[in-house]
């Protein structure tokens, strides 16, 4: 690795605090070691960024970052020397700043007006190449009495089990230093291990309730409602669709079911493969795949398109993906959602919620899905 290391010297960096860290209560993965800029560029252009680092680093090094919901938008991932393992955060009981103030952007009527123009256009678009689906953002400005600690925010993140809590380096912008993106996904895009490939699209959702019989209805009434069924299919074949070609066998063998958080049900479906070549590296993979029409809509050109157009405020990495990718391909790569950008005393949380057309006639049922599907 040292001859890579001295061709991005200038940016080359050892700090106590790494670039990228995931996991929960029971550890992290964290990048360790002297890290470097891995050449910055588009989805087009992962995968030969991604081939030329790999030359010349060594075997226990790693990548890992963020790539952005544009994918026409630069990513951002570091090569590490290797991944570190730790038991918990260092941040652990440390004390999260409070807010002094609280700003809605887009506002609640701003936002509501965008609904709208995306039901009016799916609406003229009615079709099979017309808009299906689209996901829409809000976004909260937070301003905190003093520097909010993205250590001690990953830390409280991590109380939820069911889901992967996450930091990681954002590059500068406009004078804006120490960008980072700190969350906690309930969303699996892609991991890799050996030949094995596995992704767990969560699609439909429904607030959780204290009251067990509140909770107990909430989950059923989202089990059985067919327009989040439908659009959660959507999901899924998209995710079945994209990973097909890089896969000898690829299905969903356990179906669609009900998965949850502390604060959400949501529909879920395990999806698991073979692949063609066990050394394709899970950023490209991830690259591939992201963002996914759980978090854009379709056709995801269409609706990304859009949201650009629709959105006052761009998302950056939300609704990207997060996650790292060591030196023999495998590793996990996450939706980038329920989080927040931080820097210094400000940060930026994130929202969305799906649009898709009213019926007035009884939806057709989706077809199931296959139990294997072969590539």
């Amino acid at each position: 690795m040292t001859s890579m290391l001295q061709d991005f010297a200038p940016d080359r960096a050892e700090t106590a605090v790494p670039c990228f860290a995931f996991g929960g209560a029971r550890g992290f993965i964290t990048g360790r070691g002297v890290a470097c800029p891995v050449a910055r560029g588009p989805a087009a252009t992962l995968e030969e960024r991604v081939a030329t680092v790999w030359r010349s680093a060594g075997t226990d090094a790693a990548i890992g970052g963020a790539l952005p919901f544009d994918r026409d938008a630069d990513d951002y991932l570091w090569l590490t020397e290797h991944l570190g393992y730790e038991t918990s955060s260092a941040a652990t009981g440390m004390a999260i700043a409070p807010t002094v103030g609280v700003r809605a952007e887009p506002s609640a009527q701003e936002y509501a007006d965008a609904v709208a123009e995306a039901l009016r256009i799916m609406d003229a678009e009615k079709g099979a190449e017309g808009l299906r689906k689209i996901v829409l953002a809000r976004t909260l400005a937070v301003q905190a009495e003093r520097p909010i600690s993205p250590a001690a925010l990953l830390s409280r993140l991590t109380e939820d089990p069911a889901a992967t809590a996450y930091r990681v380096a954002l590059p500068d912008s406009a004078g804006r230093q120490g960008r980072s993106l700190v969350g906690a996904t309930p969303e699996l895009l892609v991991e890799k291990a050996g030949r094995r490939v596995s992704s767990f699209p969560l699609a439909g959702s429904a607030r959780r309730s204290r009251d067990p019989r509140a909770d107990a209805a909430a989950a059923s009434s989202l089990a059985a409602s067919e327009k989040d069924r439908r659009e959660h299919a959507m999901v899924v074949e998209y995710i079945l669709d994209t990973l097909a070609p890089w896969c000898r066998e690829l299905g969903a063998p356990e179906g669609t079911g009900l998965t949850s958080t502390r604060s959400m049900w949501h529909l879920g479906t395990r999806i698991e493969g073979q692949l063609k070549d066990g050394d394709i590296p899970s950023v490209v993979l991830a690259g591939s795949l992201h963002p996914t029409p759980a978090v854009c809509g379709l056709p995801r050109d269409r609706a990304a398109g859009l949201i650009r157009r629709l959105e006052p405020v761009a998302r950056g990495f939300y609704a990207g993906a997060v996650g790292w990718s060591a030196a023999n391909g495998d590793g996990a790569w996450y939706v980038a959602i329920r989080c927040a950008e931080l820097c210094g005393s400000e940060a930026r949380l994130y929202a969305a919620r799906v649009s898709s057309p009213v019926r007035t006639r009884r939806p057709r049922r989706p077809r199931p899905l296959p139990s294997s599907r072969r590539c």
